[in-house]
């Protein structure tokens, strides 16, 4: 059985660096999203896979929108929680029709 990537040695843990954003993001730009199990080896990090991952789709990549809805956001998630209701409204979630 394989050891869960974050628990090898020498892996770096906890807050992230400016440095190891730009790295992971200059890789990424350069060679697209994916093998995120090889990726901290070939960006030059001292992360798991697992970890970069979810850096990138959480916090750094370029089309992640931040702050509070727009008017027109706010309709549709009214739109789809009264078409959808409250058991079937977490779908919506992954939902990119804005």
């Amino acid at each position: 059985m394989r050891k869960p990537c974050c628990e090898k040695k020498k892996t770096n843990k906890g807050a992230w660096s400016k440095q190891e954003d730009e790295k992971l993001t200059q890789y990424i730009q350069k060679h697209g999203e994916g093998s995120w199990r090889s990726l901290p080896l070939a960006a030059g990090l001292h992360r798991c896979g697992k970890s970069c991952r979810l850096r990138w789709v959480n916090y750094l990549r370029p089309d992640l929108k931040r702050g509070n809805f727009g008017e027109d956001e706010e309709d549709l998630i009214i739109k789809l929680h009264a078409l959808l209701g409250n058991s079937r409204f977490s779908e919506t979630s992954g939902s990119k029709h804005v």
